[in-house]
């Protein structure tokens, strides 16, 4: 005897209050679930609106169009004979919560709120919604009545309880609520819930995976067995290895008796699933794949053409251009997979509607520009190695010399002043240097969008590209970078991950793409090339105008972010993190350093092209980092602390 069941859940391509395709995908993958003989279907957390609705949801039009949704998912036949469980949100008592509605055959089983908010990092759900407070409490609800013509119902249960069907119980969990230490699964284990669901929208991080594959190995564990589906061996674990019982203290499960079987009555024949195993990526599989994914998801939404790129032949950009040629790679194999959705998709950016991709160098080249911008100052080493890469991955390129644009722009300049400013190496100040180097970055911004608006209108071809910045978390956070230069514009991919992190994946892909001209950029150091050559070659590099190597700024950005360090905090550990390589005095000169930087540019945060979020130290934009843009940059108070802190540490070893 058993009583074999299947569940299925899935991972939509939701879109922010795109609510046809999310109907339509919603009700795709409950078609699908019910062909591989599904009795239960989960979807993600607030599926029929888009998680990323930020503050639409406070509009009143976006409850309603969820619930008209709800409506068509109600009445249309294919959500018949299989429990439902979507999500959306809810105003219930004047009060807006993140739901689970779970229905079965046109009637309302449980409205479930979340009870556990994600309000960290990127997360600010207590924005737009309220915990669901009441512990193993449930109340009335009451429908619409554009619900209650279809379901019957003026009333459904609202709150923290689990199914009963015939043959199981089911309890619900949502996305943050698993990374609580108290997670309600636990409880419900013990109240004898046999499986547990949790809808989740949790964003990709480097390095986050095996993190939550373990907490959900840590939950299941636990309570059931996850090597199969049977319930019989649920039962048999129990009764034999947890002797589970509930406590005098704690409050049963709320059950909402459903005349309905996972099980069915043929279930031996059915097969007996091992658990999936899951391949977990390194960090640089991560970039190829994670970012490349939301570049196209983005490409194939914004109506746009393709890309455009200034590869400049340094790490960051170079890495850009790879993400885009990873991405021509999985559209490829999407398409030879029999993809159909995918191949459409090309074929309307390309503007051909018999065009298929034959390899990725092929598509790269319809949809991927890249152009150097070269100045007097520029080298012909790193022009060489963007020429070689773009060739390599098949990109049209350009070469584009900035210097006619740059002498106009100094030529009116100096016709209203009488003024030609100079570089330091010539002589002129600091002001001078800094101000000539930030006109042939802002130029190349310029040029970048006029190219991306007219390049493909110069070759008689339709649409516009999307510019691509390539400035990377470190620069971010530090302020490194020319506001409204190159790292202005319509994207970012590399925006949260790290200089470390992205030599990696450029090695990465000499191995995967046989990229051989990403050897000698990574070879050479990090440099901007604004300032003046020295005998044909570069004088001028990131790491020594920054003041601290990149690996020193990765560990200071996770300090500062991540653990929350202001420059006392962050000296205290560093001191510990650093003393076999720098002296305490060399540690205050990098922490005080750091902190005139990210205060000085920290404005720039306000302006800074939007950006795929892979690392829980990336400083993203003004909409999740904030912190104040306007600082005292003298941090009077802070830096004498540290000085203190050296003076004792100097009075001890002297005694």
């Amino acid at each position: 005897m058993g009583r074999k069941v299947t569940l299925a859940t899935c991972s939509l391509d939701q879109w922010a209050l795109e609510f046809d395709g999310n109907f339509e995908r919603i009700l795709k993958s409950i078609e699908i679930a019910k062909e591989n003989g599904a009795k239960y279907r989960l979807g993600p957390e607030l599926e029929i609106c888009g998680y990323g609705c930020a503050d639409h949801f406070h509009e009143s039009d976006t409850l309603l169009h969820c619930f008209e949704v709800l409506k068509k998912l109600l009445e249309s036949p294919i959500t018949q004979d299989i429990i439902c469980d979507v999500g959306m949100p809810i105003m219930h008592r004047n009060v807006r919560y993140n739901c689970r509605v779970i229905f079965l055959n046109r009637q309302i089983l449980l409205i479930r709120p979340k009870m556990l908010m994600a309000n960290h990092g990127i997360y600010r759900e207590m924005r737009w919604f309220s915990p669901w407070t009441k512990f193993r409490t449930v109340e009335e609800y009451f429908l619409p009545r554009m619900i209650q013509q279809v379901t019957g119902q003026d009333t459904v249960p609202f709150g923290d309880c689990v199914l009963s069907t015939r043959d199981t119980c089911i309890g619900t969990e949502m996305c943050e609520e698993l990374w609580h230490p108290s997670s309600p699964h636990i409880q419900m284990g013990l109240d004898g819930v046999e499986i547990f669901t949790n809808s989740s929208a949790s964003h990709h991080e480097l390095r986050k995976a095996n993190q939550r594959l373990n907490l959900i190995k840590s939950a299941t564990a636990k309570e059931v067995i996850s090597a199969t589906l049977d319930l019989e061996d649920v039962h048999c674990y129990r009764g034999e290895s947890c002797q589970l019982q509930m406590g005098s203290e704690s409050k049963q499960c709320y059950r909402i008796k459903v005349d309905f079987s996972l099980s069915s009555n043929d279930d031996i024949c059915l097969p007996i699933y091992q658990p999936i195993t899951w391949n977990l990526h390194t960090p640089e599989e991560e970039i190829s794949l994670g970012p490349a994914c939301w570049l196209w998801d983005y490409l194939r939404r914004s109506g746009q053409a393709g890309f455009l790129l200034p590869l400049s032949g340094g790490v960051d950009s170079s890495s850009v251009a790879c993400i885009v040629y990873s991405m021509c790679v999985q559209v490829c194999k999407a398409i030879e997979n029999g993809d159909n959705q995918v191949l459409q998709d090309v074929r309307r950016l390309v503007g051909n509607e018999t065009y298929f991709p034959q390899q990725p160098r092929e598509l790269c080249r319809l949809i991927f520009t890249t152009c150097y911008m070269g100045s007097e100052n520029s080298s012909a080493d790193t022009c060489n190695r963007a020429k070689e890469l773009a060739s390599q991955i098949g990109s049209t390129h350009m070469n584009i010399n900035i210097d006619m644009a740059v002498k106009g722009i100094l030529g009116i300049f100096s016709l209203v002043t009488g003024k030609w400013p100079q570089f330091r190496a010539n002589g002129g100040s600091h002001r001078e240097n800094l101000a000539l180097q930030n006109v042939q970055a802002r130029v190349r911004m310029v040029l970048a969008y006029l190219f991306a608006q007219l390049s493909l209108w110069s070759r008689l071809k339709p649409g516009g590209l999307l510019v691509l910045g390539s400035a990377n978390v470190d620069e971010s956070l530090t302020g490194y970078f020319t506001k409204y230069d190159c790292s202005s514009a319509d994207i970012n991919p590399i925006g949260g991950i790290s200089k470390n992190d992205l030599k990696g994946f450029l090695q990465f892909c000499v191995r995967q793409f046989q990229l051989t001209a990403l050897k000698s950029i990574l070879a050479a150091p990090p440099t901007a090339e604004l300032e003046p050559l020295t005998d044909g070659q570069v004088s001028q590099t990131d790491e020594a105008d920054m003041g601290m190597t990149y690996s020193e700024l990765s560990v200071i950005g996770r300090l500062r972010k991540i653990s929350k360090c202001g420059p006392f905090s962050m000296f205290c550990k560093l001191i510990h993190m650093w003393k076999d390589v720098l002296s305490p005095t060399e540690v205050a000169q990098k922490v005080k350093h750091f902190f005139r930087m990210y205060s000085m540019n920290r404005h720039k945060m306000t302006t800074v092209t939007p950006s795929y979020h892979a690392e829980s130290y990336s400083p993203d934009d003004n909409r999740f980092d904030l912190r104040p843009f306007l600082y005292n940059t003298r941090w009077n108070w802070q830096f004498q602390s540290i000085d203190n802190q050296i003076s004792q540490m100097a009075a001890k070893k002297q005694i």
